[in-house]
């Protein structure tokens, strides 16, 4: 299933079999990866399988970012997932949903690290507000599906209660 993973992943990025909708951008300014919605649910999926296997943690963060103004690119949601790839790890992807949330897959990224390595990628970036919740695999879920679902709840509670904090389920 690992090389099932990279092969997946290396035609991704080199073939002409994936139509222009793959949206698979690697940045070449980046480490991370910016991926579209199924194929970020796809490595998640990917990433866990590896994860039982091999036993080690695997995170997912759902952020909610707002712009300073109304008009600003800068802080538009494409601008700063583009920004968060150059400060992730290769190993690591980011999604630009379409609701305009990202997502962030956290390879060995244990909870008890999620609040310090969000909080150093946030400083990096110039934005008004933002709002996140994290799950992680093994402590928090156990499939894909769960660790999105969660992430996204504490994302809408972190919202709620004024936003500017990282929820992490326990």
């Amino acid at each position: 299933m690992v090389v099932a993973y990279h092969l997946l992943l290396k035609a991704c990025l080199q073939g002409p079999i994936v139509s222009k909708s793959c949206g698979l951008r690697p940045l070449s300014v980046g480490a991370g990866w910016l991926v579209d919605e199924p194929l970020f649910r796809l490595l998640v999926d990917f990433e866990l399988q590896k994860a039982r296997r091999l036993r080690y943690s695997v995170s997912v963060v759902c952020c909610s970012v707002e712009s300073g103004s109304a008009g600003d690119a800068e802080t538009s949601p494409r601008s700063v997932a583009a920004a968060v790839t150059r400060h992730l790890r290769g190993t690591d992807a980011v999604a630009l949903w379409s609701q305009g949330w990202l997502s962030l897959l956290l390879i060995d990224a244990e909870a008890t690290h999620l609040a310090a390595i969000f909080q150093r990628l946030m400083s990096r970036l110039e934005t008004a507000s933002w709002s996140a919740g994290g799950s992680t695999y093994p402590r928090t879920a156990t499939r894909a599906d769960e660790m999105l679902q969660q992430a996204l709840e504490l994302m809408g509670k972190a919202k709620r209660e004024g936003g500017n904090r990282l929820y992490v389920g326990s």
